[in-house]
């Protein structure tokens, strides 16, 4: 299946590089407005760049929607006659399969929310549960994205709070990364050591939840001796207010929505 990519920002960035890092070999496409750009992205990330959309939809048997939001509907009003039949993916906020059917009757359409670590192959990928792609369809496209890090099917009306977790997380990671990161360097760690200590940390605690499905207050206790050190940590997180701080930061950002 031959993938073209309307618009070429940060998302479409590491989608393009997770599936090249991983073994697609496919020819990949892009369209976006900016052409040097575009062309400087295409030697670096390994795609083809198309000089309009209508290139694009001629060259790409699955089209990728991820430009602006707010340019989407003139961007798919551009090329509907060409999308007729065909299968069209959307990474853009917002549109989603309702929304893109509603625009493109007779187009097979799907949503899906990605997140920035898919550029490394260890994303998470929500694929919503309502979608006209047939079966087959929906298998092969799953396999392909699932290259850039693990799919799940999200119920439609908890795509919301789904893609909040993952779309943001990615952030509050790093911040957790660059705190302990400053915790370690305070006793003497070099900066870089202490960051690549902590990045690998929480790289292999996700991959063992994943692994064995523990609780994660199964795995926390597996690490807490009596009277040992990491309970001494852990009480100090609960009595600095980690968790609520974390809870406290998805209501945040859910309460704007």
């Amino acid at each position: 299946m031959k993938i073209g990519f309307i618009g070429m920002g940060n998302m479409a960035g590491a989608l393009v590089q997770g599936l090249r890092r991983n073994g697609y070999t496919e020819e990949i496409y892009a369209y976006a407005p900016h052409q040097d750009k575009l062309q400087k992205n295409a030697q670096k990330l390994g795609f083809t760049p198309c000089a309009s959309l209508k290139e694009l939809a001629e060259q790409a048997d699955c089209l990728l929607l991820a430009c602006k939001p707010y340019q989407a509907e003139a961007v798919l009003g551009e090329i509907k006659e060409e999308l007729k039949g065909r299968i069209l993916l959307s990474v853009a906020l917002g549109w989603d399969q309702k929304r893109m059917k509603e625009l493109l009757p007779e187009t097979r359409c799907q949503y899906l929310m990605p997140n920035t670590p898919c550029a490394v192959g260890k994303g998470s990928l929500l694929f919503e549960e309502s979608s006209s792609l047939s079966e087959e369809e929906k298998k092969e496209v799953w396999e392909i994205f699932g290259l850039c890090g693990q799919v799940e099917v999200i119920r439609d009306d908890l795509m919301g709070i789904a893609g909040t977790l993952i779309g943001c997380g990615p952030a509050f990671a790093a911040m957790i990364i660059e705190a302990f990161g400053d915790a370690g360097v305070k006793y003497g760690l070099p900066r870089a050591q202490a960051y690549r200590l902590v990045g690998g940390m929480l790289e292999g605690s996700g991959a063992l939840l994943l692994d064995t499905q523990q609780h994660p207050g199964e795995m926390k206790d597996a690490v807490c001796s009596p009277g040992g050190s990491t309970i001494r940590g852990v009480c100090a997180l609960e009595e600095n207010g980690l968790r609520n701080a974390c809870i406290q930061a998805i209501d945040a950002i859910c309460a704007k929505k």
